[in-house]
């Protein structure tokens, strides 16, 4: 279980996270959403430490995350939109295994890990590839595979679909429904509910650092489009 009570979070005397307090259950697939700039990743880099509150606390199975940072970034895995401080190997099947070569897992479950993420986000076949000659988009992808590839408890994706055509898009929905089948926790930072809002269980929306929305995928759908973002049909 995630836990968030309180958070408050300041760039430079601004707060861009505003007292916020949430429980997310182990298993629930997640929608965070909210215009630009409403603190949605600020949010979710406390969850493994990334950040550390001004105020609050952020609790990941009972345990504060500053207490426990190491056991945090194991139970939490991250990828974000803007990838490049992430990766630690020269190749795309050098940086996807390394994850699951530090957990200790033997090869085979190594190369079975490494291939289904890379095929979840549309990199098959690429494992020999240097990051630096990825564009943009497959970097973000590459991001992706790295924590699909850890199979964390909470899975955390900020703006996943950003750079995916339509079939790699696909098959990241179809593994992330499959993950959530399987119990894994769930969250999705994102401005377009065009192609999450049947899988989600639960849609938490930011504005200003603070929560306006928490419901059901239904429930929320019509207060949504008042805060920038995109539902499907709108």
């Amino acid at each position: 279980m995630l836990e968030l009570d309180g958070l408050i979070h300041e760039y430079d005397g601004a707060r861009a996270v505003d007292g916020v307090s949430l429980t997310i259950p182990d298993g629930e697939f997640l929608v965070l959403c909210g215009p630009n700039g409403s603190g949605k990743s600020t949010l979710v880099r406390h969850l493994n430490g990334l950040l550390e509150p001004d105020a609050g606390r952020v609790l990941v199975d009972g345990v504060d995350v500053s207490d426990a940072p190491v056991a945090a970034r194991t139970t939490v895995g991250m990828a974000f939109q803007e990838p490049r401080d992430q990766f630690v190997a020269a190749t795309v099947g050098g940086d996807v295994r390394f994850g699951p070569e530090n957990l200790g897992l033997d090869h085979e479950e190594i190369d079975r890990r490494a291939a289904n993420a890379l095929s979840a986000v549309g990199l098959d076949g690429r494992e020999d590839d240097r990051i630096e000659t990825l564009s943009g988009g497959e970097r973000e992808r590459l991001a992706v595979a790295g924590a699909l590839a850890m199979e964390p408890s909470h899975l955390v994706l900020d703006e996943p679909f950003t750079g995916l055509d339509s079939p790699a898009r696909e098959r990241l929905l179809a593994r992330l429904r499959d993950l959530h089948a399987d119990g894994t926790g769930l969250i999705v930072v994102t401005h377009d509910l065009r192609y999450l809002l049947d899988d989600a269980d639960r849609v938490v929306c930011l504005a200003d650092g603070e929560v306006v929305v928490d419901a059901s995928p239904g429930d929320a759908t019509e207060k949504l489009t008042e805060y920038g973002v995109r539902v499907p049909g709108r």
